[in-house]
């Protein structure tokens, strides 16, 4: 059989080295897989994702003049279909809005007085739960004893 660049076939990992898999090809040629084209996520150990003689799908990505053939294990996974729904809005942390509505039009004073309002009372939340993790001792002191 005639490998071409571009082809996905089914192969055996024959053998898992820290760096990839050698993975036989029909027509009995053998092509690597590199650590980075095994999956679409980030790969630390790659026997969590393919053992030997696992039958697996690639993609033929290249074939060198001296034979060597580089597949890829995640391109020759169709891509996930892309819904035309907007990206879900990702919540801030604390909830704060980062970028006020535009809606309604308001003086740089109000701005200004609605975020001091707003830093005001995450500053006594914070005081606060400090505090209460402190247990009530004072700064300086621990327990009060003397020493």
């Amino acid at each position: 059989m005639q490998l071409e660049v571009g082809t996905i076939l089914e192969g055996k990992v024959t053998g898992i080295t820290k760096f990839g898999a050698f993975v036989e090809l029909p027509g009995g040629k053998t092509g690597m897989v590199h650590i980075s084209e095994v999956a679409p996520t980030f790969v630390k150990e790659i026997r969590d994702f393919v053992t030997e003689n696992q039958m697996v799908k690639v993609k033929v990505m290249s074939i060198s003049e001296d034979g060597k053939v580089s597949l890829s294990m995640k391109k020759a996974i169709p891509p996930a279909p892309r819904s035309n729904a907007p990206a879900p809005r990702v919540s801030r942390p604390g909830s704060y809005e980062w970028q006020g509505r535009r809606s309604e039009a308001t003086s740089f004073e109000d701005m200004m007085s609605k975020f001091k309002q707003t830093s005001d009372e995450k500053m006594s939340d914070l005081k606060r739960c400090v505090e209460s993790k402190r247990g009530g001792f004072s700064k300086h002191g621990g327990s009060g004893q003397s020493k």
